[in-house]
């Protein structure tokens, strides 16, 4: 290179100036990746940045051409990748698009790679859907009013769905048929994995039934109300459905990004692909994932006749219990029933999986939650528990009924008039309201996981949600989310109007019919669940941990309409659910959208499905009280006594009835748990801090709401739950996956949905099969009796009320 000169007057020649060079730049240049990604937990910082690649391969286009799908190799259709030039507001050549997913669980379970010709819109697609939409839901409520009852799960239809499609593939005519300009057969070629998404994707709307059912059956059941079809139909259809309409605004939040992993969907869209992969094509030097999945399939599906019917002792596995039976503070420690669950292991994959699948769950938000379980439930409840703070050691120590100043169940009927108001005479004359220690600190967790999901949300996403208000579906550089722009998406204005509609329907219906709720507290639980939806959506999708929230909501009407049970049901059902939907609603479409399901389709079979369930649960639920002798009473011979109702209704009584003011309010027996509140508000704010100081500590790890809505299953839940299931999530999740990383890839999730299939079908067959014919085989031996006779399973407290003596507050 030349030398620099410069010139005076005169000609005399001046030095060019000499710069030293930076050796060091003032801030590291990696900081702002750190920042960027410091709350996405499940993105390895440590490995540092992407590495910079080429001028030449920044400036050029990228160019995608449809490749053969791998997707389904079934199918014969040519494929190719899809692309389109960059969108506009991304045209800058300094933009990389990413051509795989920097998360290797999303590179182990979802192809890169799509069909935009594959048909999904077809005949069989519809009948299958259908009629799964109908006999899981059908068959799912009639047995939820059953004890022990039996669910068909999502995963069971999945599975059943491929080789009813593929008879169908063979036998239904492929005459092409043009009606409107449009040709179309009943027989468009090989099944393809989109049309088996669908189904599955309908099946999986359906499988909790509609929630509202409980608060109906409770109106006609526990406050003997005679309440009209036509109510019941527009209640389900209004509070079931109207969560769909928050999902236009979910989809920019947790269905487009690609940090918002949604692990739930990884297990469904790794068996989809190994379904449908070429059963005949063998991989080298490795088991086949098909063949993986048949072996564990059978494995779990025999294994689990030993801990479900053969050795019962095996799944609840309090070892200690059966030393000494008799030992009050031993069954009250180790005990699975009403204990705290120290036993810590079970060999039933059905209790290691309660909470959710350890496979599934990232292996930091199990420890999150076991490691506040043990604070919370085996340090503090013990503590509690055997100083009788509140009265609990003369009950239970875990149970999730209510008792009265006896020490005997609580008898809701007595304090409520019979047009179902709270009768405040009567309360005073019975009882006070007395609760295990295990129930009162879940209501603590509870009110604490309700404000720290809105503080982490603020702390850590504020950014990302504002940010994301003005963005597109175009302005995503993962690689799935550039092969959906292919196909047109839901417009906005399909969720605005079936939003209105739905809450029309619901306002008017609650105000015709005896709801004792006003249209305006509808309106507010709607809103609730509009102002939960973002946090509690984005919270599943990165960590695939739920957060309970049903006790806030009872919580807030509480006091907002006190001494209305049934108002307070409504308004639980209809927050709850509008949240619950649009959650479900999402991660849907995060399935569809890792399996390249048209936008539009995934709206439409999961609006069809949900209205065609709302009508099968209610005229099942109707046949059952009109033909089912004793049903909902503790006589009832063939089990059919509604638990979860009358747990629902005593929970109406509890809020709606007796009310918050009675209980928690300042001055009240349980006022203390208030302060987890400002437990739930304070605790997210000094890890924060932490993690940004050092962002390559665990300290990024401490996720504050998922240590408390982890705890939401307890009771019944104990510690043999949660315990064993953090230990297989760590084994499999943190060693597997750091020591052997390619058997985690390859088969990590395809041994998860093979677990929960084994079990599903065991669970059914040992049910129809063997138990619920007449005159069933029961398997009666020591193995399936220990257990039972216990201190434990049969609830006995530390101390023993006298004669005459009774707990409590004196007033009331």
């Amino acid at each position: 290179m030349e030398e620099s000169r410069a010139y005076a007057s005169g000609a005399e020649q001046v030095p060019a100036p000499i710069y030293r060079p930076r050796q060091l730049a003032d801030v590291p240049e990696d900081v702002d990746f750190l920042m960027e990604h410091l709350n996405d937990p499940n993105y390895d910082l440590k490995q540092g940045p992407p590495s910079i690649v080429s001028q030449d391969f920044q400036k050029k286009k990228l160019h995608m051409a449809y490749e053969q799908s791998e997707v389904d190799a079934e199918s014969n259709y040519e494929s190719d990748r899809y692309s389109t030039s960059r969108a506009e507001s991304r045209n800058s050549t300094a933009i990389d698009f990413d051509d795989e997913s920097p998360y290797p669980e999303v590179r182990a379970a979802v192809s890169s790679i799509d069909d935009p010709l594959m048909p999904v819109n077809t005949f069989r697609m519809w009948f299958l859907g259908i009629f799964f939409t109908i006999a899981v839901s059908g068959l799912n409520q009639l047995f939820s009013m059953r004890y022990p009852s039996v669910y068909i799960t999502g995963i069971v239809a999945q599975l059943m769905s491929l080789p009813m499609g593929k008879g169908l593939e063979k036998i239904l005519p492929t005459t092409i048929f043009r009606t409107f300009g449009y040709s179309w057969s009943l027989n468009p070629g090989p099944f393809s994995i989109k049309e088996h998404v669908c189904i599955t994707v309908m099946a999986n709307v359906v499988v909790g039934g509609a929630y509202a059912t409980d608060a109906l059956l409770s109106q006609q059941i526990f406050y003997g109300q005679t309440i009209s079809y036509g109510y019941q139909i527009l209640i389900c259809l209004s509070s079931q459905i109207i969560g769909f309409s928050l999902g236009g605004i979910l989809r920019q939040f947790v269905v487009w990004p690609s940090s918002m992993i949604w692990p739930g969907a990884l297990v469904n869209s790794a068996l989809f692909n190994t379904l449908h992969k070429n059963y005949g094509k063998r991989d080298r030097g490795h088991m086949t994932r098909e063949r993986f999945f048949v072996i564990a399939m059978a494995c779990s599906f025999i294994w689990y006749w030993v801990p479900g019917y053969l050795f019962t002792a095996l799944s609840v596995f309090n070892w200690v219990c059966w030393i000494a039976p008799n030992n009050l503070v031993v069954n009250a420690l180790f005990g699975t029933n009403t204990g705290l669950g120290m036993s810590i292991l079970t060999f039933d994959w059905s209790m290691i999986s309660f909470i959710g699948s350890p496979l599934v769950t990232p292996w930091w938000s199990q420890m999150n939650t076991t490691f506040s379980f043990i604070c919370v439930f085996w340090i503090l409840a013990p503590i509690l528990y055997f100083t009788n703070t509140w009265d609990t050691a003369f009950l239970p120590i875990s149970a999730y009924v209510s008792f009265d100043n006896t020490g005997s169940p609580y008898q809701p009927r007595n304090i409520v008039t019979p047009e179902g108001f709270f009768d405040q005479a009567a309360y005073e004359a019975y009882s006070p309201l007395l609760m295990a220690v295990t129930l009162c600190l879940a209501y603590g967790v509870a009110f604490a996981s309700f404000v720290a999901v809105f503080v982490h949300t603020f702390l850590w996403f504020r950014r990302d949600i504002m940010r994301r208000f003005r963005s597109s579906l175009k302005d995503e550089r993962d690689v799935h989310s550039r092969l959906m722009q292919y196909y047109p998406e839901v417009p906005m204005w399909w969720y605005a109007s079936l939003g209105a509609i739905c809450l029309i329907i619901l306002c008017v219906t609650v105000e015709v019919y005896p709801t004792q709720l006003p249209a305006w507290a509808a309106i507010i639980a709607f809103l609730l669940s509009v102002v939960l939806c973002i946090p509690l959506s984005m919270l599943q999708a990165i960590t695939n941990q739920q957060v309970p929230t049903q006790v806030m909501h009872e919580l807030i009407i509480g006091y907002m309409l006190p001494g209305r049970p049934i108002a307070n049901m409504l308004f639980k059902a209809i927050a709850y659910i509008g949240t619950n939907q649009a959650v479900t609603f999402a991660a849907d479409l995060k399935l569809g959208h890792y399996m390249k399901v048209p936008p539009r389709m995934m709206f439409t079979v999961q609006l069809v499905a949900a209205f065609i369930s709302c009508f099968v649960v209610t005229a099942v639920q109707t046949w059952m009280l009109n033909n089912i002798e004793d049903i909902c009473t503790p006589q009832q011979k063939d089990g059919f006594r509604c638990y979860s109702s009358n747990t629902y209704a005593t929970a109406s009584l509890i809020w709606g009835g007796i009310g918050p003011i009675h209980l928690f309010s300042p001055g009240a027996p349980y006022s203390a748990l208030l302060w987890f509140f400002a437990i739930g508000a304070l605790a997210p704010i000094p890890f924060y801090f932490l993690a940004r100081r050092f962002p390559l500590s665990f300290w990024r790890y401490i996720n504050i709401p998922v240590c408390f809505a982890g705890l939401g299953a307890i009771p019944p839940g104990s510690g043999i739950n949660y315990i064993s299931r953090g230990l297989v999530g760590f084994i499999f999740n943190f060693c597997v996956r750091r020591w052997r990383f390619r058997w985690w890839m390859r088969y990590n999730y395809i041994l998860s949905a093979a677990l929960d299939a084994g079990v599903a079908i065991s669970m059914i067959i040992i049910f129809f099969a063997v138990l619920y014919p007449k005159g069933g085989f029961e398997v009666i031996w020591w193995g399936n009796t220990v257990w039972m006779d216990t201190a434990d399973a049969n609830g006995i407290p530390f101390r023993t009320l006298a004669e005459g003596q009774t707990i409590g507050p004196k007033n009331w």
